[in-house]
């Protein structure tokens, strides 16, 4: 009876963690047991005259797949980070697939490779990892000396050294590297001065000054530092850039406390490195907690909800509705960073691009109809289970909820350019003084003398996404253009999203993807990256602006920024971005939510970042594994030790 109860308040906790979501979801959870069969082996006796011989079989032990070589109490699950097997290891590739071993942003993940420093989203600062001490400006604010850790090393036992982080930049410019890409109009030279000593030179523009030197802050705590000697050999057997980049490195040498164990379609598995440098006084004083870290593959949220609610995850990643009914209704050992709704730091804001080439989508008439005319109220509410701020709280801009950002652009200049949704009346006129009518009478509008049909994508699985792709869809139909959806995998979509170089194909007519969160060059390197013409053709592009939208205006403005000390200045040019941005609607931000969901189950670990949980530096809900949220690894520990 008791086990019946069991199951069935288990059902209970899925039904209403999922009712939010768009995707089916299973009705029960059964679990299967398999019970071992004893089997019973007949060996006959061989006798010989008077001589009898017994023959002793011993049981040959089935091989032990890598899966079954995890105990629970030492490895740490995640999900919500990979959504399809991995393709490789290649740190300087940004086709690996590979999200919690090469993901270098701002404040990248570390857990393989690492940076020389680790940022901290809640205090904005940035601490040392493989540098020893902070980095120096001279004084002209042209040059940064960086100094390294004398115990940083290689998994090789190698030491990590000036050479090794100058090379590194070579490779990244010589191969066309996202990062290359990013950083090469703000970075002149990095040269080893000695083989503990960094020097990081800034292009400079007309006057002497640095073009931008919180590109320079961002290049320090996200660019992935790579061995010298292992690059040389990538670039051996590599015959061009393309190989180069598609190599995937299974033989790589990294410098971080993890490193490869095995990957299927179900899982991908790190195993700590127990030599790692990182244990040495001058950085953590000791190993991380768990011996393996094991990404969970699901099909979808719903999958990871189930599978968090469970206690088969540690931390999720991912959106995870009705959150809050597992700890006030069940009582299960669920946690998010904050205790009440938002549940987490919203800090990114989720963007309906616009495919600027498709038809009609040229015309700012009906981009700004079809924004205007979304029920944001719906996406919050049921799609985000409330975990978002309003656009009735937070006016819509090109900054995120948080106090520093929102003091940056004067609210009174835009508010009349500023929308909350539901508008249907008001995108009805916007397409009629437009022209853009229905003259035929089927209910849908023409453009051009064609027929405005669309498709608005995301990736299949993201059920948050794709319930907010559904409401924008719904929207079309209220105004007389017919919206359909569809949503492909995400290894499909990614490759599609990213490619700047050419037109989208059809199908991705209006489609989602992120912002920047937090970090040292917020919020002008997320007006950037939605806004910047610079990654219209790129053939890998991860960067943003991935409708293609173009505006010289806009880039001279963005230019402007990082060398303005002026605060009356900035908050001027800010200020007209986000008129411009509100007024073109290139995109539109269809939610706020954190820079990473980070919820926990402390069946098994505790320990992990809560707010006020009086850590200093205060780690971040950045799921233990990017920035300064790795120090989470070395202040877990067991439940029952």
């Amino acid at each position: 009876m008791k086990r019946l109860s069991l199951v069935i308040s288990l059902v209970m906790v899925i039904g209403m963690l999922l009712g939010a979501c768009t995707t089916p979801t299973p009705a029960t959870v059964v679990q299967t047991v398999e019970v071992p069969v004893v089997q019973t082996q007949v060996v006959k006796e061989v006798q010989t005259q008077v001589v009898v011989q017994t023959q002793i079989v011993e049981p040959t032990a089935a091989p032990v797949s890598p899966e079954q070589q995890l105990p629970r109490n030492e490895t740490l699950y995640f999900n919500g980070i990979q959504w399809s097997p991995i393709v490789g290891w290649n740190p300087y590739s940004s086709s690996m697939n590979n999200g919690m071993a090469v993901t270098a942003k701002d404040a990248a993940r570390v857990i393989m490779f690492e940076t020389l420093y680790l940022y901290d989203m809640l205090d904005g600062k940035s601490y040392p990892l493989l540098a020893d001490g902070d980095w120096v400006w001279n004084d002209a604010r042209t040059e940064i000396t960086v100094k390294l850790k004398p115990a940083a090393k290689w998994s090789d036992g190698t030491p990590l050294t000036a050479d090794d982080v100058a090379y590194t930049w070579d490779t990244n410019l010589k191969y066309s590297t996202n990062a290359g890409n990013n950083f090469k109009d703000f970075i002149d030279t990095v040269t080893a001065v000695d083989p503990q000593t960094v020097l990081i030179k800034a292009k400079l523009d007309a006057d002497g000054k640095a073009v931008n030197p919180l590109m320079l802050a961002s290049f320090l705590d996200g660019v992935y530092v790579c061995q010298k000697a292992w690059t040389q050999t990538l670039e051996a057997r590599a015959a061009d850039a393309t190989a180069f980049l598609a190599d995937p490195a299974e033989d790589v040498v990294y410098s971080g406390p993890y490193h490869k164990f095995f990957a299927d379609d179900t899982k991908v598995v790190y195993v700590r490195d127990d030599n790692y440098w990182g244990q040495d006084a001058s950085m953590w004083g000791k190993l991380p907690a768990p011996k393996y870290i094991a990404h969970q593959i699901f099909k979808d949220n719903a999958a990871g909800s189930i599978a968090l609610a469970q206690g088969e995850v540690d931390i999720s990643q991912q959106f995870n509705s009705n959150i809050q009914v597992l700890w006030e209704n069940y009582a299960l050992p669920v946690s998010t960073y904050l205790p009440e709704a938002p549940y987490g730091i919203g800090a990114t804001l989720p963007t309906a691009f616009y495919n600027l080439k498709s038809n009609g989508l040229d015309n700012v008439a009906i981009r700004k109809a079809i924004a205007i005319a979304v029920d944001y109220p719906t996406i919050i509410a049921n799609a985000m289970t409330n975990q978002s701020a309003t656009f009735d709280q937070v006016p819509r801009s090109l900054m995120n909820p948080t106090d520093g950002e929102q003091a940056l652009y004067d609210h009174d200049a835009v508010k009349d350019l500023q929308w909350a949704g539901n508008d249907i009346e008001g995108a009805k006129k916007l397409l009629d003084d437009a022209g853009v009518k229905d003259t035929n009478g089927d209910g849908n509008r023409e453009y051009n003398g064609k027929e405005l049909h669309y498709v608005a994508t995301c990736p299949a699985g993201w059920s948050d996404w794709q319930a907010a792709i559904e409401v924008v869809a719904a929207a079309g139909k209220k105004i007389g253009i017919d919206i359909t959806t569809n949503f492909p995998e995400w290894g499909v979509y990614q490759t599609v999203v990213t490619k700047s170089d050419t037109p989208l194909p059809e199908g991705y007519d209006i489609f989602m993807m992120w912002s920047d969160g937090a970090g040292p060059t917020q919020p002008w390197g997320r007006i950037r990256h939605l806004l910047s013409s610079e990654f219209v053709g790129q053939a890998v592009n991860w960067n943003g602006n991935w409708g293609q939208y173009s505006n010289p205006d806009v880039d001279a403005l963005i230019k402007q920024i990082p060398a303005e000390t002026d605060e009356a200045k900035l908050k001027e040019i800010y200020t007209e971005l986000v008129k411009i941005y509100l007024t073109d609607v290139p995109s539109f931000t269809l939610m706020y939510r954190p820079d990473l969901f980070h919820a926990v189950n402390e069946s098994v670990w505790t320990g992990f970042p809560h707010q006020d949980d009086g850590t200093e530096p205060p780690v971040p809900p950045m799921i233990c594994t990017d920035g300064w949220s790795i120090a989470c690894l070395y202040n877990i520990n067991l439940v029952n030790p």
